[in-house]
């Protein structure tokens, strides 16, 4: 069973490192190296991780048999809990984590009084997708934003009512 630890302003450089070997494993096939380093940057490096956690984003550690198996991400958006990140080391794929976090996540909602979850996901990430939709997620709509340097982030928006 997945365990979930409130990630604090201490453990920002190895969550960093954590996010940054999961990130470009599983993203440098989908969106090639360049852009990946620089979405890392932008999104994954300790100085954004602590700004995120300064504007009030949660972070967790998911726990698989007391080790750090992953992490997620989240917070109120839009009257919904906007899941930012939900990644899983590929040595601990296929153990339910995702779902077991999603669960998680419904339950956050629930507690925020918010009716459900939403996220992006890359329209080339066919295996997320996959196990998105397996867990009740149903694609929105889909978006293209500009992230700077000339890159964009080609999502689809998926949603799960809780």
């Amino acid at each position: 069973m997945t365990e979930f630890q409130k990630v604090t302003h201490t453990e920002v450089q190895e969550l960093s490192e954590l996010a940054s070997s999961i990130v470009r494993e599983h993203y440098d096939p989908i969106l090639g190296e360049e852009q990946n380093r620089y979405m890392i940057q932008m999104f994954q490096s300790p100085s954004a991780i602590t700004e995120q956690l300064d504007k009030g984003w949660q972070y967790y550690y998911l726990l698989w048999n007391g080790q750090k198996a992953g992490f997620t991400a989240f917070y109120p958006k839009q009257g919904r809990l906007y899941i930012s990140k939900l990644y899983v080391h590929k040595d601990f794929r296929r153990k339910h984590i995702a779902a077991d976090t999603v669960q998680f996540l419904a339950g956050q909602a629930r507690q925020m009084e918010l009716p459900s979850l939403f996220l992006n996901v890359n329209k080339y990430n066919d295996g997320s997708i996959a196990a998105y939709e397996r867990m009740g997620f149903v694609k929105v709509r889909a978006e293209k934003n500009p992230i700077g340097s000339g890159y964009f982030m080609d999502d689809f928006v998926m949603e799960k009512e809780v």
